[in-house]
């Protein structure tokens, strides 16, 4: 499995905005079509909600990439 750390700069990101930020797809509105899809899982939950907000610490699994969600370095 292929994994990415996003390196998160704010509070949170909505679920399909993160998945655009990382390049899943190329815009937010494509981000929501994977969510309704099914596709996503947060922490080992299906999530279906399309803004879900994500934090630093949860990680996120879409076809076969896991996207580690952390807090700025330094």
């Amino acid at each position: 499995m292929d994994q990415i750390e996003f390196e998160l700069d704010r509070e949170h990101v909505e679920l399909n905005q993160l998945l655009k930020l990382c390049g899943l797809c190329d815009s937010g509105g494509a981000g929501k079509a994977i969510v309704a899809s099914g596709a996503v899982v947060v922490d080992g939950e299906r999530e279906l909600r399309k803004t879900c907000k994500i934090h630093a610490g949860q990680v996120v699994h879409v076809d076969g990439l896991e996207i580690r969600v952390v807090a700025p370095h330094g």
